[in-house]
């Protein structure tokens, strides 16, 4: 594993909102508040002295007038959609040309009044849905270029959203606090079914029993309006076995703080979490999972899925990168101390070979995976999988069962960084097996430029010790001070109120022990 934030000029030194990877050549879109879209190759670093893969400038689209929140490629790669500020919502179409490829706009889809801020293609690249700071989601006939219906019963911003692989669920995140799931129920007319999506699940709320002999209270399951981020992008498994939800926050009790985390919803049951991924003090913002799914190891026979195949996936918190997989309770890698703005986007190559992340810091991070590093291909692609893995999650006997409400083996500690503070370095512990990881935090008490991360092999991924330290990055921050507000007024005008600013990196330098594992819920 190889990887460190690029220190080159993504996007004029503003904020980067969101980035996705091209299908077929991986050629990296980002996009951000200059309101461009830009193209970049990535060329391996395996086999060379470099410690980052190689980026490079290819060109950009210019179309957008505000800043842009969403790109993302269909899976053929033939189309490309973004959402920006103010409603703007375009489809891009590849052409090829004696000169090259070039993409153009297809279609500018308008029915949006304010901000999109996440958007997703169907399996078949045939529609789109897409979630707004007016209050709703939006599901498009991407071929006609007409609102299909329009799902308005969330009371604040959509901040994610996400389709189900197999068609039959759509799932949106809001700043409301709630997460809904809505099923396709197709309405027929003159014997043409049209897509009819209707709320079945609202999860807001769940039972926490607070001291013994007490009665139940309700505490909610999501941040709030506070969440100092413009996105909460959740997303289904390939294989749509599980939804995967971030910004998570539940108490243990009344006196205790939240904790972060994000929860896993089992297809048979989207009306309850299945499973919580604690996170360290930071809420998660973004997942992401791999699009390879890998051959299992056979080295641990207490995971929390019974599947016959381990997905990959990536979970992003506001300053921190987690990384799991099916297989193993403890996450394979975690990532911290890469940037000094909260992360916004987080986006896997086709190949798996890639995994990137953007920050409101104005930079890109990249890692690299080297040949096997996470495994074997699994032989049989996505589609033909679905059959065998959908149903319910399960759990092996020796997994302690842990009711809601009383995570004892969580250890959260928040830690606040103060202003000018260096960014930690973290040790990674990655061993692969049942364990639990343990990231240790250090303060760093030497400034050098540029990233390094040092890999050594102990495990399935090898633990790995990331060392940041990001003069020029600092130097940036403190001269132009990023803040949400500075960014994207419109929204936080409309709530009365500013974002806090991302001047300081939320990056812990207390020395913490903390134990991240999986908690499946006792239903």
């Amino acid at each position: 594993m190889k990887g460190g934030t690029v220190q080159i000029s993504w996007h004029e030194g503003k904020p980067i909102l969101t980035l996705d990877f091209h299908p077929p050549s991986s050629t990296l879109a980002t996009a951000g508040a200059d309101f461009d879209i830009k193209f970049w190759s990535i060329k391996s670093a395996a086999g060379t002295q470099r410690k980052l893969p190689q980026v490079s400038y290819l060109n950009s689209l210019s179309y957008h007038s505000s800043a842009v929140n969403v790109v993302r490629f269909s899976s053929s790669g033939e189309l490309l959609a973004s959402g920006a500020d103010g409603g703007e919502l375009i489809i891009w179409k590849l052409h090829s040309t004696d000169t090259g490829e070039t993409w153009k706009v297809l279609k500018m889809l308008r029915s949006h009044h304010k901000d999109i801020l996440d958007l997703q293609w169907s399996t078949d690249s045939t529609h789109i849905i897409s979630g707004s700071v007016d209050n709703s989601c939006i599901i498009w006939d991407v071929n006609k270029g007409i609102n299909l219906q329009t799902l308005d019963t969330h009371a604040h911003y959509v901040q994610g959203v996400a389709w189900d692989p197999l068609g039959k669920y759509a799932a949106s995140l809001s700043s409301d606090r709630t997460c809904r799931i809505y099923i396709n129920k197709p309405l027929k007319s003159k014997g043409i079914e049209k897509i009819n999506y209707v709320c079945r699940h609202v999860i807001s709320k769940a039972e926490q029993p607070l001291l013994k002999n007490s009665t139940s209270t309700k505490y909610h399951l999501f941040h709030d309006e506070t969440l100092p981020s413009f996105f909460r992008r959740l997303a289904w498994s390939p294989d749509g076995s599980f939804l995967l939800v971030p910004s998570g926050s539940y108490k243990i009790g009344t006196a205790s703080e939240s904790v972060n985390a994000a929860y896993i919803f089992s297809r048979k049951d989207l009306s309850r979490p299945a499973i919580q991924l604690p996170c360290a003090s930071k809420a998660v913002v973004a997942v992401r999972f791999c699009p390879i799914f890998f051959d299992l190891r056979g080295t641990n026979s207490a995971g929390l899925f019974k599947l016959p195949y381990r997905i990959i996936f990536a979970v992003a918190t506001l300053n921190s990168l987690y990384i799991y997989d099916t297989e193993s309770a403890p996450p394979i890698a975690i990532l911290a101390g890469l940037h000094y703005a909260p992360i916004t986007d987080i986006a896997w190559s086709s190949d798996a070979r890639y995994l990137a992340l953007s920050s409101q810091d104005g930079f890109s991070s990249l890692v690299e995976f080297e040949n096997d590093e996470l495994g074997s291909p699994f032989p049989i692609s996505g589609g033909k999988v679905l059959e065998e893995c959908n149903r319910p999650m399960q759990t092996s006997n020796d997994t302690v069962i842990v009711p809601t409400g009383y995570i004892g083996a969580v250890v959260a500690q928040s830690s606040k960084t103060k202003a000018g503070e260096k960014s930690d370095d973290m040790i990674i512990d990655s061993t692969g097996n049942a364990g639990a990881a343990i990231a240790e935090s250090r303060k760093n008490e030497t400034e050098e430029k540029g990233d390094c991360m040092v890999v050594e092999a102990t495990g399935s991924v090898g633990a790995a010790v990331l060392d940041s330290r990001k003069t020029e990055v600092r130097e940036k921050v403190e001269k132009q001070p990023l803040s949400s507000d500075s960014v994207k007024s419109g929204p936080e005008e409309k709530a009365g109120k500013q974002m806090p600013s991302t001047k300081n990196a939320p990056i812990s330098k207390k020395p913490a022990r903390k134990r991240i594992t999986p908690i499946p819920i006792d239903p």
